[in-house]
């Protein structure tokens, strides 16, 4: 088993930057790829941005150019800086991991709260 536990919500101005983490703990070895999910009120789940244990990334075309994942291997811990924010990034943003092998994400988070104000 993986737990996942995000930081770094909470609320900033449009225009502003946040940086979320995801710690994980439990059998990471097995991790091969982690993302960051977001919702927002009616709308789908999307996957915003994602990185493989390797460091290669994919980002959702609705971020790009302003958001940046990375993950500390050392540390067990993804990261999700946002800059130039919009109100319409404001979601609950969850991480989730997925094992080697898998074709889903198998490990979620709780979620963390991002509001942005205009």
């Amino acid at each position: 088993q993986v737990q996942l536990v995000e930081s770094g919500g909470g609320l900033v101005q449009a225009g502003g930057s946040l940086r979320l983490s995801c710690a994980a703990s439990g059998s990471i070895f097995n991790i091969n790829r982690m993302g960051w999910y977001r919702q927002a009120p009616g709308k789908q789940r999307e996957l915003v941005a994602s990185i493989s244990s390797g460091g290669s990334t994919n980002y959702s075309d609705s971020v790009k150019g302003r958001f940046t994942i990375s993950r500390d291997n050392a540390k067990n811990t993804m990261y999700l800086q946002m800059n130039s924010l919009k109100p319409e990034d404001t979601a609950v943003y969850t991480c989730a991991a997925k094992r080697i092998g898998a074709i889903r994400y198998d490990y979620w988070g709780q979620g963390t709260q991002v509001t942005v104000s205009s």
